[in-house]
């Protein structure tokens, strides 16, 4: 992919979460930009008016090569990550209301449906600090392990993947599964996938074509509704 595409990516994947209601006026999404460096979106950019115009290229310490703004804050969380893990291409950043409630109550994530099971079991973090300095980036890298994704207590959640389609997806996942289980313990005792289940879900459900058909889905989404500008 050229350089284009891969930002013209970062901001569908922003702008897909934004309407998804998982990244609000806060959040971020990069992708690897070859050796130490990233494309990131700016801190100071509209989410849900997100272009390319508003994708940045930042080294791991976060000085800014390219483009208009400064990055997030939390650019530390990606840097690190990128660093701990030479298999990470992409990682998104966004502070879901279902899965940190979760977190918020003391909550262990359950694996109560399919897609949501894959990624159990589920790290958190044990700290509602901001990721904006190197003594927290290594506190989540070594949380995170070699996991595809992680919480952070009363905070929010990161994704990880080879792409930034795997990392968008487990996103959803995520908070899908973390809403099912919220609306589940309202009412009862949910259930938790078994051992065996979680291998059957993840034998069946963790392929790049069922992963592009559900950034497809979201995709048309957006579209109908106007699309990314």
């Amino acid at each position: 992919m050229t350089e284009l595409d891969q930002k013209s990516r970062i901001v569908r994947c922003i702008r897909m979460l934004e309407r998804q209601g998982i990244i609000d006026y806060n959040g971020h999404a990069s992708v690897r930009a070859g050796e130490g460096r990233m494309w990131i979106n700016t801190g100071s950019c509209q989410r849900s008016r997100l272009s390319v115009a508003d994708i940045c290229t930042i080294d791991f310490d976060g000085n800014l090569i390219e483009g208009n703004a400064k990055p997030p804050l939390e650019f530390h969380l990606h840097a690190a990550i990128y660093q701990a893990r030479p298999d990470v291409q992409a990682v998104v950043h966004a502070h879901p209301n279902w899965s940190t409630i979760l977190t918020t109550a003391g909550a262990t994530y359950l694996p109560v449906y399919a897609q949501g099971s894959l990624l159990y079991p589920m790290p958190v973090l044990d700290s509602p600090d901001s990721i904006n300095n190197t003594v927290m980036g290594k506190r989540l890298t070594d949380t995170l392990g070699d996991r595809p994704a992680a919480l952070m207590k009363a905070h929010g959640a990161v994704t990880v993947g080879k792409s930034l389609i795997d990392a968008f997806v487990l996103m959803t996942y995520l908070e899908d599964n973390a809403q099912r289980q919220y609306m589940a313990q309202a009412i009862g005792t949910p259930y938790s996938f078994t051992d065996a289940e979680r291998a059957l879900c993840f034998e069946k459900l963790w392929n790049d074509s069922l992963f592009q058909r559900t950034w497809d889905h979201f995709g048309a989404k957006l579209d109908d509704a106007g699309g990314v500008a």
